[in-house]
C-alpha cells in the first residue's frame, strides 16, 4: 500500500494531502510549528485576531477542486463573502482608486487619471483574459512543466508577448504611471518584481475580475481549518511539532522521513517545506547530482517583508478590507528593495484590516490590522534585531501623520513585529524570502524546480517556489500538478 508523508501544512501542503488521501493513499502531515497552517498561520492576542501570512481568497474555483476531489462541498466548510471593492490604492499625491471587477467604475475612475486610460481598460482584459485561458482553461498552470510541455504553449505564449515583463506590457496600454501601478502590482502578490515578472503573471486581474476578492468568517485561518479538517474527515493524519530532519535516502528512492529519532516510514514524500530547506538542509549531498548545494544557493529568491500586527482601540473610515498606500517612487523603490538590497527612506505597504468585515476580530470598537511593508530579503546588511524597533515606529508615525490614521500609536493595545529574521527561523525561509524563488522569466514554467524530483524517485514538491508559483491559488495548482505526476509515477491514471 503506497503510503505519503506531507512536509508542512501550508496551502500545499493541505491541498495536497487531501488529494492524495481523497484517492486512498494513506498520508500523513508533519508540521514544525505548534499549529498548521504554515505561513497561513494565525495570532490570537487581547481579543484580536490576526491572519499572519496570505490575506486574500481568489479562485474559488481552486479552492472548490480541492473539496470536490474527497467528494465534499466547500460550502459545508467553509462562507466566503465578497469584497467590493477588493482593495483601495492610495497615491502619494492623496488621489485614490477603488479596485473592482465592475468595468465601468474602474472606467470612471480610470479617466480622472488619463481619458485614455479608461478607453485601454477594456482592451487590456482581453489580452489577460487569452492569457488566463492559457494558464488555467488550457491547463498551463496545472501540468507539470518540461519543454515538451513547453510547446504546444509557446505559439499562443509569443504572440501575446509574455516573455516581456509585466511593467513593460501594462504599460502599452496605460499613460498615467497610477495605472500603470495599478495594472503591474500584482506580481509582487507573489514576491515578484513587475519589473521583470514575466507578463504571464498578467493573468491575475483577469482572475480577479472573474472570480473575485473573498473573505471568510474568522480570516483566512477558516480555510487554514477547513482543509485541515477535510483531510482529518477523509481519514488523513496531522503531527503538530513535528520538524522534519532528514529525508531518508536509499538507492535513490525515498523511504520516508526522520523527525529527530524518529522514523516515518513512506515511498511517496511531498515536501511543502521552503526549497532551498527542503534540498540543502533535508537531503544528503550525496543524493543530489542535479540540486547541489552551489545551485540551489544559485537561485535568485524573492524579496521579504516586515509585517506589523496592530490592534487598534479606534476606527477608520477611509479604509477599506485591503489597502495599498504607496510611495512616490515605484521602479526606484522595487529595484532598491530586490537589487540594490537596501531599506529605503521611502516604502509602499499593504494594509489589511479584516474587523471591517468581520467584527468579531477586534473587541468592540477596535480594528484588527496587518501592515505588509515589502524590504529586502537577509542578502542585505541590515541587523533586523537593531532594526526592528526603529522601523516598526518609522512604519506608524508615517501611517498617523503623513496618511492620515490620526491617533493610531496612543491607541494601540497590540503591536507585534515580524521581520525577515522570523522567516528565516520560524518558517525556515532561506534569506528569510518570504516567497521562495523569484518567479522571474528564467524561474517560471519549465524553468522552476519542478514538482517531480530529478534527484531522488518518490520526491515531490509543492508549494510557492515550484511550478506554477506563489500565492494561494498558485500554490494549491501546484498540488494539483504534483498530484498529477504522483498519479503518473504510481499508475493512479
Amino acid at each position: 500500500m503506497n503510503k505519503a508523508i506531507v512536509i508542512g501544512s501550508g496551502f500545499g501542503g493541505l491541498a495536497i494531502a487531501n488529494r492524495l488521501q481523497a484517492r486512498g493513499i494513506a498520508t500523513t502531515i508533519l508540521e514544525k510549528n505548534k499549529q498548521v497552517g504554515g505561513h497561513a498561520s494565525q495570532l490570537i492576542k487581547n481579543g484580536y485576531t490576526f491572519d499572519m501570512g496570505p490575506s486574500l481568497i481568489t479562485a474559488p474555483k481552486i479552492i472548490r477542486s480541492i473539496f470536490a476531489a474527497g467528494g465534499k462541498k466547500l460550502e459545508d466548510y467553509l462562507s466566503l463573502t465578497y469584497l467590493d471593492p477588493f482593495y483601495r490604492m492610495t497615491f502619494h499625491d492623496g488621489s485614490t482608486l477603488d479596485y473592482s471587477g465592475d468595468s465601468e467604475r474602474m472606467k470612471q475612475q480610470l479617466a480622472t487619471f488619463h481619458p485614455d486610460d479608461a478607453a485601454a481598460y477594456d482592451r487590456f482584459i482581453d489580452y489577460t483574459r487569452e492569457i488566463y485561458e492559457i494558464v488555467i482553461k488550457d491547463g498551463m498552470g496545472s501540468v507539470p512543466f518540461y519543454f515538451s510541455t513547453l510547446l504546444p504553449f509557446m505559439a499562443k505564449a509569443l504572440k501575446l508577448n509574455v516573455t516581456a515583463s509585466m511593467y513593460h506590457v501594462v504599460s502599452k496600454f496605460f499613460k498615467d504611471p497610477r495605472s500603470r501601478f495599478a495594472f503591474s502590482f500584482h506580481p509582487l502578490f507573489i514576491g515578484g518584481n513587475p519589473f521583470r515578472s514575466p507578463a504571464v503573471y498578467a493573468m491575475i486581474p483577469y482572475l480577479e475580475k472573474t472570480e473575485g476578492v473573498w473573505f471568510s468568517k474568522c480570516g483566512m485561518y477558516s480555510l487554514v481549518k477547513a482543509l485541515e479538517k477535510l483531510f482529518v474527515d477523509l481519514g488523513g493524519k496531522i503531527h503538530i511539532n513535528h520538524e522534519v530532519t532528514e529525508i531518508v535516502v536509499k538507492d535513490n528512492h525515498v523511504q520516508g522521513v526522520k523527525v529527530g529519532d524518529t522514523f516515518f516510514e513512506g515511498n511517496i514524500v511531498i515536501s511543502n517545506a521552503h526549497f532551498h530547506h527542503t534540498y540543502r538542509d533535508l537531503i544528503k549531498p550525496e543524493h543530489r547530482r542535479r540540486w547541489t548545494d552551489r545551485r540551489v544557493d544559485k537561485l535568485a529568491y524573492s524579496m521579504s517583508c516586515v509585517l506589523l500586527f496592530l490592534g487598534v482601540r479606534k476606527k477608520y473610515p477611509k479604509l477599506l478590507h485591503h489597502n495599498l498606500v504607496l510611495a512616490e517612487r515605484y521602479k526606484g523603490l522595487i529595484t532598491d528593495i530586490f537589487d540594490n538590497k537596501i531599506l529605503a527612506d521611502d516604502f509602499s505597504m499593504y494594509l489589511h484590516v479584516p474587523s471591517i468585515s468581520d467584527p468579531d476580530m477586534a473587541p468592540d470598537g477596535c480594528e484588527s490590522m496587518y501592515v505588509l511593508i515589502p524590504v529586502p530579503n537577509l542578502a542585505a546588511n541590515i541587523d533586523w534585531s537593531q532594526m526592528a524597533t526603529p522601523y516598526a515606529e518609522k512604519v506608524l508615525t508615517f501611517l498617523e501623520h503623513e496618511f492620515g490614521l490620526e491617533g493610531l500609536q496612543a491607541n494601540l493595545d497590540v503591536m507585534e513585529i515580524f521581520t525577515p529574521n522570523d522567516f528565516k527561523n520560524v518558517g525556515n525561509h532561506y534569506l528569510g524570502a518570504a516567497w521562495g524563488v523569484e518567479p522571474k522569466l528564467t524561474q517560471t514554467a519549465t524553468f522552476r524546480p519542478h514538482n517531480r524530483s530529478e534527484d531522488v524517485k518518490g520526491l515531490y514538491l509543492v508549494g510557492a517556489s515550484t511550478h506554477p508559483g506563489a500565492g494561494v491559488p498558485g500554490t494549491m495548482l501546484t498540488a494539483e500538478t504534483t498530484e498529477y505526476v504522483i498519479a503518473q509515477d504510481f499508475g493512479l491514471i
